[in-house]
């Protein structure tokens, strides 16, 4: 479907403008075609990486279903649930809709764990036109009759697969039990494994499609490239790249809360204006961290896998995995922080010997390989000695030294080399 602007999608005018006070005027590809079967009414299962603008393409037919249908929600009750994995996906989401909605007088609430539940208890109390939530804090909220899920008329699942990778399946069915089974049912997930496929065929009904792009295949607009290097030298390649000031923004993954705190300590040492978010940090702590990230404060954010969704912060140049994950699907979730909505961004992978499984897991995922850098003094001969996957095409630039450039290595100083490239 060719949309060429919001203005032909039928939306209100409220909405409309909204979207104008958002500088948005180009639906993107899921929103072009998402957004006219949710307004006819229809359960959808939406298939798109992260970056995709998935959140507009059913934020935005949900608040035109509640303004143009109005109907006083009742107390502790939800006209529309969207669940979300993560607090920080919760809290985004919220914002996105009080941001759509800003022309629209709805009432809204999010409730999610590590705060207090009295607040959201508050909100809840003379009921809610949209509800977000995490599922084990909307589950204890309902057992403590604090919240009634029997009038919802939309359901939204949102991220389903990172519900299954955080063990969230059976609180997604028991939430699910509690709805009526009249009821439009929308359900996003980036990827499909088996398991999410039967959620889905047990939650919608004659569902429309929506694929944007393939599940597996990574942004195209993402230069990724895997840096081998020994794992005691990898704060060293870190802080040499951090010498490029093209890296206006980077989003820094570990794999775990204890070298995502390291890291953020030896980056802070060295005059690094950086951050830490992390399952272990305080609610309060994560939001500090992610609003000086938002702002520019913070140039560096370090981070596990909590934040590879949900985290929705633009212009992201870089994402730096310092550590490689062991799923090869959080590898795209992680990634897909950078070249948000259409724009251009660099993925940058630190591999040494002990991730090399990693790394080919990652490539057989993707099916193809990762280009190669290394023309960097960190290179470790050791690490790039396991031999790469071959699945496919890699593209990119050879240097002189047989490694790829990337980024502003292109054009002027290099980082890595202390020279002009």
């Amino acid at each position: 479907m060719n949309t060429s602007n919001f203005d032909t999608l039928n939306l209100i005018e409220p909405i409309r403008r909204a979207l104008a006070a958002q500088n948005y005027r180009v639906p993107t590809p899921i929103q072009a075609q998402a957004i006219p079967l949710l307004l006819a009414g229809r359960d959808l299962m939406g298939s798109a990486q992260t970056g995709s603008g998935k959140t507009a393409a059913f934020a935005l037919p949900i608040l035109q279903h509640l303004a143009t249908n109005p109907k006083r929600p009742e107390p502790k009750g939800a006209r529309v649930l969207v669940l979300a994995p993560t607090r920080e996906l919760a809290a985004q989401i919220f914002e996105s809709f009080a941001d759509y909605g800003k022309y629209l007088s709805l009432k809204k609430a999010v409730v999610y764990g590590g705060v207090g539940k009295k607040p959201q208890i508050a909100a809840l109390a003379s009921g809610v036109d949209v509800l977000i939530a995490t599922p084990g804090r909307l589950l204890d909220l309902s057992e403590e009759g604090r919240v009634r899920l029997a009038q919802v008329e939309i359901f939204v699942l949102d991220e389903a697969d990172r519900m299954l990778d955080m063990g969230f399946i059976p609180d997604v069915r028991r939430i699910i039990a509690l709805l009526p089974a009249r009821r439009q049912s929308l359900f996003f997930s980036a990827t499909l494994p088996a398991e999410v496929r039967r959620l889905a065929q047990s939650m919608l009904r004659d569902p429309k499609h929506v694929a944007v792009p393939p599940e597996a295949g990574a942004t195209p607009q993402i230069e990724q490239r895997v840096l081998f290097v020994d794992r005691e030298a990898k704060t060293s390649l870190l802080l040499r790249l951090l010498e490029d000031e093209s890296i206006r923004r980077a989003l820094v993954f570990t794999r775990t809360k204890h070298r995502a705190n390291r890291l953020a300590g030896e980056l802070a040492k060295s005059r690094i204006k950086v951050g830490a978010i992390h399952g272990n940090k305080t609610q309060a702590a994560r939001e500090q961290a992610l609003a000086g990230f938002h702002a520019g404060r913070i140039r560096v954010l370090v981070a596990t896998d909590i934040a590879a969704r949900g985290l929705d912060v633009d212009d992201i140049s870089h994402v730096i995995n310092f550590e490689l994950p062991n799923e090869p699907q959080s590898y795209v979730h992680r990634i897909g922080r950078t070249a948000r909505m259409g724009k251009e961004g660099i993925a940058l992978s630190f591999c040494d010997e002990s991730e090399s499984g990693y790394l080919r897991e990652i490539e057989r995922f993707l099916n193809r390989s990762v280009p190669v850098l290394r023309d960097h003094p960190f290179h470790s001969p050791a690490a790039a000695s396991v031999k790469p996957v071959a699945l496919g095409r890699t593209g990119g630039r050879k240097t002189s030294t047989g490694g790829m450039m990337y980024g502003n290595f292109r054009k002027g100083r290099n980082p890595l080399r202390g020279r002009r490239s």
